[in-house]
């Protein structure tokens, strides 16, 4: 009876597993920041970066996803739009290594399986780990001393995906990283020996385009919103 019970439950298991959809992927692309030095836009990518995901797809609305994501970030007052930056002349560069879970949510019902479901538009939200340098203080002669720091960030983003060929897909995206930190850029109201312009917190951004492998069988969603 216990073998009995037992078979029912794995082969009840596995038909729930074999029956998602899971994706693995891997985007390229640029990223940039917004904060106290250099441009102000917020999609003008100019450092290469890129990230690996993997997602669960709950529903054809709804995939559950997590990234780990490598994102370079320069800034360069040369390069701003105000004479204020321009004329102080300060540059920074910085590696950001983030890990982040979150939710997709698909404006239409999407199943790569489905002729008429091959593609989508879609939102996204999420809350990421994230690790950077900052300048923790400076010593006797006045060098700054670097540190590494790990905090959070809310990213926000919009894409689009749509059935390549087989089980591959594409994905064209953008996500803005709302950070609690003023210092990505070395740059912060507390540091006296800078002259800095607004004290607002720091933003970086990534915008890619990503190969998809989609595994798992198709024809099995959980019911869900």
């Amino acid at each position: 009876m216990k073998k009995s019970i037992l078979f029912i439950v794995f082969i009840s298991f596995s038909s729930i597993t074999l029956g998602q959809v899971y994706e693995l992927g891997l985007s390229l692309g640029g990223t940039n920041y917004v904060g106290d030095i250099g441009r102000t836009n917020y999609i003008y990518p100019n450092q290469l970066a890129g990230n690996v995901f993997f997602k669960y797809n709950y529903n054809p609305r709804i995939a559950l996803k997590g990234t780990f994501s490598y994102l370079p970030i320069k800034g360069e007052d040369a390069d701003a739009d105000t004479d204020f930056r321009r004329n102080r002349n300060l540059n920074f560069s910085n590696t950001i290594n983030e890990v982040a879970l979150g939710m997709e949510y698909n404006f239409y019902e999407y199943d790569i399986s489905s002729e008429d479901k091959s593609w989508t538009p879609y939102i996204l939200i999420e809350l990421a780990a994230f690790n950077y340098s900052y300048v923790s203080g400076q010593n006797t002669v006045g060098e700054d001393i670097f540190d590494k720091k790990t905090t959070f960030a809310v990213p926000i983003g919009i894409g689009f995906k749509s059935k390549l060929a087989g089980n591959f897909a594409f994905a064209l995206e953008t996500k803005f990283r709302y950070t609690f930190e003023d210092d990505l850029d070395y740059v912060s109201e507390n540091d006296l020996t800078l002259n800095i312009e607004g004290n607002s917190n720091d933003w970086y951004m990534f915008t890619g385009v990503s190969l998809i492998y989609t595994f798992g069988r198709p024809a099995c969603y959980t019911t869900g919103l």
